[in-house]
């Protein structure tokens, strides 16, 4: 700052010898002031405005979406197997470098914000420049600051301030230059702000476009490999237990073979008894389950019968004994009498 003031004053000086023989004239501008009432810059600001928050919206729902996405897989973790859950998190992690990869470009050093605010500053600062050389050779102007800049100007009389002047002057070319080139102007309006060609930038582009390709592919692999091993696991489940089905499935057909070869050994040792043996060889043939539960149910019938009937004979037999015993004892007291 110091310096600066120093070369100030050094041009002043320089100034006040060159002219000895009339008054220095100085003048200053300020730029903030005049980018204000430009209407082509205040209208490219506005649209690159709507485009930055176009990109912030954009970058934020991306992140909130990795954030959803994170929270799911931390409830889903207790069902899955590792190896998903490592590709979910890889899957995660991808995009999220992704969302700053995209960042990057738009808001970083050499992105796209920079650029355009390059692009549009550098047409209306060379207005204003040439503007100032114009009105200052006009006039007859020394020195010509700006207000704005890092010159510190602790008292400046508004009649020194070219900033009007520069603003009409710039308005003036302008509208000639909208009179000239009409139809492109109108044709112009409806596009974005042109982004100014790096090769670097391009380049840098198609290495991470390929990069994600790359990356892409080997996750699509990876996922075929993994469902492939699933269902070879599922198959070789399935063959596991259709083989024991049909092991038990033998088993039982073996078992009633050999009960029915023991039905026909008996029916040859015993000739006599042929009525009973085929009879006895019909019960020991495969029986349904309905004839099963009948048999069983039958069986139950027959028993509780039985029980019953014994039960009436102990009773009808206790009823017997407590009646004799009865009588012996009214025949025992008739002799003592």
């Amino acid at each position: 700052m110091k310096i600066k003031v120093l070369i100030v004053l050094v041009m002043l000086a320089a100034g006040f010898s060159a002219s000895a023989q009339r008054g220095v004239r100085i003048g200053y501008i300020d730029t903030e002031y005049i980018l204000e009432n430009i209407p082509e810059y205040t209208e490219a600001t506005s649209q690159l405005e709507s485009k930055v928050q176009k990109w912030k919206t954009e970058i934020e729902g991306k992140l909130n979406d990795v954030k959803q996405k994170r929270e799911a897989l931390n409830n889903e973790k207790a069902l899955l197997t590792k190896e998903l859950i490592d590709e979910r998190e890889e899957d995660l992690l991808f995009e999220e470098k992704e969302i700053l990869d995209y960042q990057q470009k738009r808001f970083g050093p050499n992105g796209d914000l920079i650029i355009q605010k390059r692009q549009l500053m550098q047409p209306v600062q060379d207005q204003i420049f040439q503007a100032v050389q114009d009105i200052a050779k006009a006039k007859k102007y020394d020195f010509v600051f700006d207000k704005s800049a890092d010159v510190v100007m602790l008292y400046s009389a508004e009649r020194f301030d070219m900033s009007e002047q520069i603003i009409r002057t710039i308005s003036r070319a302008s509208k000639r230059t909208q009179a000239k080139n009409k139809a492109e102007r109108k044709e112009a309006k409806d596009e974005d702000v042109i982004v100014e060609i790096n090769d670097a930038q391009e380049e840098r582009q198609k290495i991470l476009d390929d990069k994600k390709a790359a990356r892409e592919a080997a996750t699509e692999a990876r996922k075929k490999e993994i469902l492939e091993a699933r269902e070879a696991k599922k198959q070789e489940a399935a063959d596991r237990r259709a083989k024991i089905l049909e092991d038990r499935a033998k088993a039982r057909e073996d078992k009633l073979n050999e009960r029915n070869g023991n039905t026909e050994s008996d029916t040859n040792d015993a000739p006599e008894n042929v009525n009973e043996d085929e009879s006895a060889k019909q019960d020991q043939t495969p029986k349904t389950r309905e004839e099963i539960l009948e048999e069983r149910r039958q069986q139950k019938l027959a028993d509780r019968a039985a029980r019953k009937l014994e039960l009436e004979a102990k009773k009808k037999k206790i009823l017997e004994d407590r009646n004799k015993a009865k009588d012996e004892k009214q025949s025992e007291d008739n002799e003592d009498n």
